[in-house]
């Protein structure tokens, strides 16, 4: 199997830095290109409370123009020695994935999952499951603590 673009899936709120790192081990250790996406959550719910759209439409293009100057920095800090772009998207985390995917011909993705259970579980869904479930590609989903445990042994 030739990879030779991985997507690096990453949630900008918190610390990506060991997924991008393993990420940029493996592209460069393939000889592969990454696209590093942050999926923004959707406002579409609060169109019912009585918010003016173009309000929500402005305020969702602030997140996302705030959100790509910091996707910018990170890519630049993270992925030295690999061609990367980073992207924002709007929308369903899970399908914006498979979409972003599909349509930039990704050969594999990475992801972190954070194992939730019980009520988090029913309540938030699994993003990762989800990618898993219906990707055509292959999905990694790696668990921060094993990212942690990768990372001290480097």
């Amino acid at each position: 199997m030739n990879i030779s673009k991985i997507l690096c899936c990453v949630n900008l709120a918190e610390d990506c830095s060991l997924i991008a790192n393993y990420t940029r081990k493996m592209a460069i250790s393939m000889g592969a290109e990454v696209l590093c996406l942050y999926v923004a959550p959707t406002l579409r719910q609060y169109t019912g409370f009585h918010v003016q759209p173009q309000t929500i439409g402005h305020f969702v293009e602030e997140i996302s123009s705030a959100a790509q100057q910091k996707m910018d920095t990170f890519v630049a800090e993270n992925f030295d020695g690999v061609k990367a772009e980073g992207k924002v998207e709007v929308g369903y985390a899970s399908e914006v994935i498979l979409d972003a995917s599909e349509k930039e011909k990704c050969d594999l993705i990475v992801m972190c999952t954070h194992g939730r259970s019980g009520l988090d579980r029913i309540l938030f869904g699994s993003v990762a499951e989800k990618v898993v479930q219906k990707s055509v590609v292959p999905v990694l989903s790696l668990r921060p603590e094993d990212l942690e445990r990768y990372a001290e042994k480097e």
